[in-house]
């Protein structure tokens, strides 16, 4: 049972300067313009400014990424039949400022993988024309770069770089991992997707497409969310050969929750966290939060159930189209779900910062939740893309219909992820303050919830 007695109510949501390695950040609109980085992969960002207006908030500094490529090369013959002593096992460091090596281990692991699962030249390389990268260190998995040497041709139409992703702590289960391949073979089918050249147990090879990742101060950006909005709706329109019945919100919390329950932590710092997680009476909550949803509308819609800034790439290719710059990916989570879920998720993720080089390594400013002008501005072109044939005035109640709905429905995303990160602190080794995280995740969830009940 996961309730302790005698406990206060949650205090306040932590809160403070967005930060990227150090250096205050401010939201960006005009990023596609800079567009020449491939990925967080180093922790020196090159910036330029410009104006954005947030619709009604003031204008905000802008300013451009534009990350430095970070690779690793295998060690290599020298010709004269000399053994060559391994290179030192020298980290790259993460978008938040953390070392991630680049092991000798993990760069063998990688090289072996191409070989096996590419076609052409990757089946004849040898490791001094092969090279690995960083790309990035997130909460659940770890990505890199495979790339062929550039003195080494191609011999037909394989690619030359490939993303290597690994999986970390697995909480969905096995079989969500095998929906997630076939979601993202279908996307790749229907050109809204990366390629799918591999898959494995421990994670899968896909196409390397020049972008970024958003970073969280542009989910706010007009521009960047009527797009947002747009691709959310093209995802929510999609027909998926899975279950139709919205039961894998709930049905995921209580597998948590029956996990959660017989945790314990042994470092006291931790133990007091999870002493005040406890206090929460998550399992009484969890089913109050039930009854409330389910007097919610909401319509049952194939969801991402998971667009952070992290999952949405800045495509290089397509800087410059005004409309179609953006493109989602991880599909990890995906399922039938409600249409609220998916975008109060969405907002949720305006609040957190996971661009910090500091423990907890994230930032959380919950006064950066979308307004109801933004709100209403994300509405408003979710539904042009969703039911374009909508009449003026019925956009317009559906809209405001929208606002319950959608901020009903935000509160299941902060209990969901809380209870994720529960989760994660007991399993991931990923350096990352998951207690903390669960913690602002809950506080959130009540603050919110007397607002919206």
């Amino acid at each position: 049972m996961l309730c302790a007695e005698g406990k206060d109510s949650p205090g306040e949501e932590c809160s403070g300067d967005l930060e990227l390695n150090g250096q205050g950040l401010k939201s960006q609109c005009e990023l596609w313009k800079c567009h020449e980085g491939t990925g967080h992969t180093s922790s020196k960002y090159s910036s330029s400014a410009c104006q954005c207006s947030t619709g009604d908030q003031d204008a905000l500094v802008k300013f451009c990424c534009t990350p430095e490529n970070v690779s690793m090369q295998l060690p290599h013959p020298t010709g004269t039949g000399e053994d060559v002593p391994p290179p030192q096992d020298v980290g790259t460091l993460s978008p938040e400022g953390r070392r991630l090596g680049v092991s000798i281990e993990l760069q063998m692991r990688a090289f072996t993988l191409c070989r096996e699962y590419l076609r052409g030249a990757w089946r004849e390389i040898q490791p001094h024309q092969f090279k690995v990268s960083v790309v990035s260190g997130g909460l659940s998995n770890l990505l890199y770069k495979c790339s062929l040497a550039d003195t080494l041709k191609t011999q037909s139409t394989e690619p030359r770089q490939v993303l290597l992703r690994l999986y970390g702590a697995i909480l969905q289960g096995v079989n969500s991992l095998v929906q997630e391949s076939v979601i993202f073979a279908i996307l790749a089918e229907r050109s809204l997707g990366p390629q799918l050249y591999g898959v494995f147990p421990t994670g899968r090879l896909e196409e390397y497409i020049p972008s970024r990742r958003l970073v969280t101060p542009e989910l706010s950006c007009p521009d960047m969310s009527s797009e947002i909005a747009e691709k959310m709706a093209r995802f929510h329109k999609m027909e998926m050969p899975f279950n139709k019945e919205p039961v894998w919100l709930f049905r995921t919390m209580e597998e948590y929750m029956s996990q959660i329950s017989p945790l314990s932590f042994t470092e006291k710092d931790d133990m007091e966290k999870f002493n005040q997680l406890k206090s929460f009476c998550l399992e009484e909550e969890m089913q109050n939060l039930k009854v409330l949803l389910r007097s919610t509308a909401s319509p049952v819609v194939f969801c991402h159930n998971d667009v952070q800034e992290g999952n949405i790439l800045l495509l290089s290719s397509r800087s410059s189209s005004a409309s179609d710059r953006l493109m989602l990916i991880d599909f990890e989570y995906s399922s039938y779900n409600y249409r609220g879920f998916d975008i109060g998720n969405h907002f949720c993720e305006w609040v957190y910062n996971y661009h910090h080089n500091e423990w907890p390594f994230y930032k959380a400013q919950l006064s950066d939740y979308p307004s109801r002008v933004q709100q209403l501005h994300f509405f408003h072109s979710y539904l042009w893309e969703m039911s374009p044939g909508l009449g003026e005035g019925d956009r317009h109640a559906q809209e405001e219909a929208m606002l319950l709905e959608v901020n009903r429905f935000a509160l299941a995303s902060h209990f969901f992820w809380g209870l994720w990160s529960i989760l994660q602190a007991k399993m991931s080794t990923i350096e990352f303050g998951y207690l903390d995280y669960a913690l602002s995740r809950f506080n959130a969830y009540f603050e919110q919830k007397r607002i919206w009940t």
